[in-house]
């Protein structure tokens, strides 16, 4: 019997993890969210360890939820973890993907915005509701709304993978960062459809507790910043563009 080798990996692109979005955070939802992102991470790394052939690079997904509800405070790379679930799942998952290091393997960390895509994800869950014309400011609406096109997500991942000086966490949101309030209203324009429908505070607290409370009222004011040191230009900076070309 022949015995094929094992296949050359160059590099690896680490995106898994159980959907965070969609409804109350029960405690068996919350265990998936951490176990495939933490579990799963630490999974990987054991057996990109066990290869004889390791790829020169692992490249994964993170989130801007490792800075937790800031307020309006300024969220370069160099600002730590914040409190809540999500920070804490981001903070551990960060952490396996760091021991790849150890291994000799270049880690890079992106720290992900709002996915503005045609392809589900959070405009899935939004758009369904804008379209209904009964979208609007979630809470105040004055929470930062850290968002990014996916276009800028798959040009990161490339250039990440090509680049030998990335390294290290990156901020993957647009520099045309916006409040909750104004990310509503050009996406109302965009739609055609009025969006000044208020969810309030309590009602999102009532109806998705944690979940409202870390991923919908949470304000994260993330700035690019060693993006922007690098030299990388987004291709999607400004938000009302971003949006038309999704919906095109």
């Amino acid at each position: 019997m022949v015995h094929s080798a094992p296949p050359l990996v160059g590099g690896v692109v680490h995106l898994a993890g159980a959907p965070v979005a969609g409804g109350r955070w029960t405690e068996a939802k919350k265990e998936a969210i951490y176990r495939s992102r933490v579990e799963g991470s630490a999974a990987l790394v054991s057996w990109l360890g066990q290869r004889e052939q390791r790829p020169s690079v692992l490249i994964s997904a993170s989130a801007v939820g490792f800075y937790g509800d800031r307020g309006d405070e300024v969220l370069t790379e160099a600002a730590g973890s914040g409190a809540g679930f999500l920070a804490k799942v981001v903070e551990d998952w960060e952490a396996e993907v760091d021991r790849a290091a150890e291994l000799g393997i270049r880690v890079v960390k992106l720290r992900i915005g709002i996915v503005l895509s045609s392809s589900g994800g959070a405009m899935g869950e939004m758009l369904p509701i804008f379209r209904a014309g009964m979208g609007g400011p979630m809470g105040s609406g004055r929470q930062w709304f850290p968002w990014v096109h996916i276009d800028d997500v798959l040009n990161v991942i490339e250039w990440a993978l090509r680049s030998d000086q990335a390294r290290g966490a990156y901020n993957l949101a647009a520099p045309g960062i916006c409040s909750q309030r104004d990310f509503a209203r050009s996406l109302g324009r965009a739609l055609g459809r009025p969006a000044f429908m208020p969810a309030p505070r309590l009602a999102l607290k009532l109806a998705l507790g944690e979940f409202a409370e870390e991923a919908l009222l949470a304000s994260s004011r993330v700035v690019p910043s060693r993006l922007k040191e690098a030299g990388y230009d987004f291709a999607w900076p400004a938000l009302a563009p971003a949006l038309e070309d999704v919906l095109r």
